[in-house]
C-alpha cells in the first residue's frame, strides 16, 4: 500500500489540521499498544471553515494498522457511510454504525475512540463493571455509561439503544466488547481514553493481587468533575495533546503526510 507524502490539493485548512491530529491518535493509539490489528477506530466530525457540521467525518482506511496511518490516507465518509474521497480503500462497517450513531446523535462530539485492548474488554466482562479503587477511576465514573452486548455492531437497529446508553456521558463500556470515548476534540476523546484505558489496567491489577479492595467514598466521587477542573484549570487535553505530539514525532513521525 502506498501512501501519499503530499497534502492532496481541494483540502481546506481546517481539514487537513483535523486529518493531521486524527492520524496522530491512530498512531499515539498503536504507540500505547491499545490497538487490535485493523479492527478499532477513531473517527472525526468534519465541520467548515466556520465551525459549522457538514454531515461527513474522517475514519481509518479498512486494512491499515495503525501505526501506518497518515493524514491523506484517512477516509471521509458522510452520514450513510459513502466514501466522499477518491480512494480505493473501503470503512469497516462495523466502526461506521457505532461511529455514525454517535456522531448523528451527540453534536457536541468531535471525536469518537473505540478500543478491545485486553484490560478493557477484561473489566468489560465484570458484573460491576469500573469500581471506585483509584484515583484515576473517579473521573471515568463521574461521566461512564454502559452498553449490553448485542453482536458484532453490523445492524442499525441497535443505535438508538447504544446512543441511550451513552447518553451525555464521555465515557461507555460496551459489555464484552471493549471501551469507547467521546470528545469535543481528537485530543479530548484521546485523554478521555488514556483515563479508561489506566482505570482498567489498575482495576485488572489490583484484583490480582488477591487482597480486599478498598473503595473511595461516595461523597468523594461526587465532586470529581471539580476536582478535575481544579487539576487542568479547566483546559484538560490541551496541556497534554502537544506533549503528545513531540513524543509521537520523536518515535514515529510522519503522520502528517
Amino acid at each position: 500500500m502506498s501512501i501519499s507524502p503530499d497534502r492532496p490539493p481541494g483540502i481546506p485548512d481546517t481539514e487537513w489540521k483535523l486529518r493531521c491530529d486524527l492520524a496522530a491518535a491512530y498512531r499515539l493509539v498503536a504507540m500505547f499498544g491499545w490497538d487490535d490489528l485493523v479492527f478499532t477506530h477513531i473517527s472525526a466530525r468534519v465541520d467548515d471553515a466556520h465551525g459549522e457540521p457538514t454531515g461527513a467525518f474522517l475514519i481509518n482506511p479498512y486494512g491499515f494498522m495503525f501505526e501506518e496511518i497518515t493524514a491523506s490516507s484517512l477516509v471521509k465518509v458522510n452520514a450513510h457511510g459513502v466514501k466522499l474521497d477518491d480512494t480505493p480503500y473501503d470503512v469497516n462497517p462495523a466502526g461506521f454504525v457505532i461511529h455514525s450513531a454517535v456522531h448523528a446523535a451527540r453534536h457536541d462530539v468531535g471525536c469518537v475512540l473505540h478500543t478491545h485492548t485486553l484490560n478493557g474488554v477484561a473489566v468489560s466482562a465484570q458484573k460491576h463493571g469500573v469500581l471506585p479503587i483509584s484515583q484515576q477511576s473517579i473521573f471515568v465514573l463521574s461521566s461512564l455509561g454502559y452498553h449490553d452486548y448485542e453482536g458484532v455492531a453490523l445492524r442499525d437497529d441497535e443505535k438508538p439503544r447504544l446512543v441511550a446508553d451513552l447518553g451525555q456521558h464521555t465515557h461507555l463500556m460496551l459489555r464484552n466488547h471493549g471501551l469507547l470515548t467521546v470528545g469535543r476534540t481528537v485530543a479530548d476523546a484521546f485523554l478521555a481514553m488514556y483515563l479508561f484505558e489506566t482505570v482498567c489496567n489498575i482495576q485488572v491489577r489490583a484484583q490480582a493481587g488477591g487482597g480486599e479492595l478498598v473503595t473511595i467514598n461516595p461523597d468523594i466521587l461526587a465532586t470529581a468533575r471539580q476536582q478535575a477542573a481544579a487539576v487542568t484549570r479547566g483546559l484538560g487535553a490541551q496541556l497534554t495533546w502537544p506533549g503528545l505530539l513531540r513524543r509521537l514525532e520523536r518515535r514515529h513521525s510522519g503522520w502528517a503526510s
